[in-house]
């Protein structure tokens, strides 16, 4: 016997059920915002990550050296991946540009309760505008999909920072800061304990005082982030500030303020985020690591060659994250199992009536099944039985003999003959009600 590799999942139909109603809402959630599907490729070249993050980011890839001799990797995010293909046809597309997909990546860590090797997510991207409002629609789509599945705004929060108001804090300061450094000391900061985070702060360049100054600064912002702007007298901290509350008062006519906390010490570790960023948490802090997040990365298409482009996104772990641990807790994860409309049981040589019946039912939209295996009458109604079958249509030799068939009620047990002719008719779900 063979087994699977650690951090990858199989999910059996009784699994997979739930996490298909939780893929199709949140695509639904995005078609009615105008997001268009897009399908993107598993490998990439590794010097789409290699290059913007260092050769060390190699030990959190699945990456190789292919048959023709090319770094490739599986693609562990999606982000440098859509930045690649508007930059392809960067002239031809109509801004702006509003690209959602759902599918797998694969990073190499640690594997832990919501965090796998293996992940589906569905991202959703703004590229072409860089008003508050398409921060704000991104916040009010990742609002809906939540909703849609069930939740409460009591039940989970959307913690928004913003990337230059970090930055500019830092350059405020009397001191030779790497700022990339530092904001992913931020990022760290929920993560590790008091004294390491204020340690890699000052590694970045603060001294100990300035990074607790800098530290209380976040916390006071907070509240009032008039504060912010009373520490330091930047035009560019001023207008970061600005953009902040511009984001926030969208979000207010978008309907969504009421899950925005400000959260400054919530940063997003990924170099390429320039403004507005947010990261979703279970407001209840049973699941204490973060739900998703995203945010605006207004310089990346031009870092991959392309013209100037404003842009900004989330990703919606749907499948091996901790959006499924939110649901539950919440008691909103769709019901385990699967069910099925009809089953067309066959008893003797019937194939074509049957096969008609289960056709002509399958043309109304619904779930049907019929045997394939040449089981007897019990067989089936077991099996009938196993997929929760609501409706059971039998077909015998018999009852064809009178020209009827026999529709049973499978939560009551009730059953009556109906004239075959008249099954399904023009009824769109026929049920033994129908004829009793």
């Amino acid at each position: 016997m063979y087994e699977g590799l650690k951090g990858f999942t199989d999910f059996y139909p009784d699994e997979m059920a739930p996490r298909r109603e939780v893929i199709d809402t949140i695509e639904d959630t995005a078609r009615a915002y105008g997001f268009r599907e897009t399908s993107t490729p598993a490998l990439e070249p590794a010097e789409m990550w290699t290059d913007k993050s260092g050769e060390d980011i190699v030990d959190e890839l699945y990456d190789f050296e292919d048959k023709g001799g090319r770094h490739v990797t599986l693609t562990p995010e999606l982000t440098p991946t859509v930045a690649r293909m508007v930059v392809a046809k960067q002239q031809a597309l109509s801004k702006p540009i509003k690209w959602f997909s759902t599918r797998p990546f694969w990073r190499y860590e640690q594997v832990q309760q919501g965090r796998y090797r293996e992940l589906y997510q569905t991202n959703a991207d703004i590229f072409g505008s860089s008003e508050p409002d398409a921060d704000a629609e991104v916040l009010a789509f990742a609002a809906d999909s939540l909703t849609n599945l069930g939740l409460d705004g009591s039940e989970f929060e959307f913690r928004v920072s913003h990337r230059d108001i970090l930055g500019e804090l830092l350059r405020s300061f009397d001191a030779d800061v790497a700022v990339p450094d530092a904001i992913r000391a931020v990022d760290k900061r929920a993560k590790v304990e008091d004294e390491e985070y204020l340690g890699l702060l000052s590694d970045a360049g603060l001294s100990y005082d300035q990074a607790r100054e800098f530290d209380d600064l976040l916390i006071a912002g907070d509240d009032d982030l008039s504060a912010l702007t009373d520490f330091s007298d930047s035009d560019e901290l001023a207008a970061a500030v600005e953009n902040l509350e511009n984001v926030l008062a969208a979000a207010e006519d978008f309907g969504v303020r009421q899950y925005c906390d400000v959260s400054l010490t919530t940063a997003r570790g990924l170099d390429y985020y320039t403004g507005v960023v947010f990261e979703c948490f279970d407001a209840s802090g049973e699941v204490s690591r973060s739900i998703f997040g995203g945010g605006r990365y207004d310089h990346l298409i031009e870092e991959f060659g392309g013209q100037s482009t404003p842009a900004v996104g989330v990703g919606i772990g749907v499948m091996n994250s901790t959006l499924p641990l939110l649901l539950q807790v919440h008691d909103a994860w769709p019901g385990e199992g699967i069910s099925t409309d009809y089953y067309v049981l066959q008893v003797g040589d019937v194939r074509p009536v049957a096969s008609r019946i289960a056709r002509e039912l399958r043309e109304r939209g619904h779930v049907v099944e019929t045997d394939v295996s040449g089981r007897s009458f019990g067989g089936q109604m077991n099996y009938a039985d196993s997929i929760d079958a609501e409706t059971v249509v039998i077909v015998g030799e018999r009852d064809l003999e009178n020209d009827e068939v026999t529709v049973k009620d499978m939560e009551s047990g009730d059953q009556t003959n109906v004239p075959v002719d008249e099954f399904p008719g023009d009824r769109e779900k026929p049920t033994h009600d129908d004829f009793a």
